[in-house]
């Protein structure tokens, strides 16, 4: 579990570095496309984590 914990930080972090991302000038027109993709990365990521969170929470399987 520790690895997928892991896997989804990288996901929100990879999304952060999208929002990001400067405006070279052959990327200048998908600067939009990047911002969107790396907000709903941010928003599933977290989702994913909040959940698994909560889940081990809730089983009260901690050890």
């Amino acid at each position: 579990m520790n690895n997928t914990v892991l896997l989804f930080l990288a996901g929100i972090l990879a999304g952060f570095a999208l929002l990001k991302v400067p405006a070279v000038s052959f990327l200048t027109g998908l600067i939009s496309l990047f911002q969107i993709i790396g907000a709903l990365a941010i928003i599933v990521f977290s989702l994913a984590l909040i959940y698994l969170g909560l889940r081990t929470l809730l089983s009260r399987n901690w050890g």
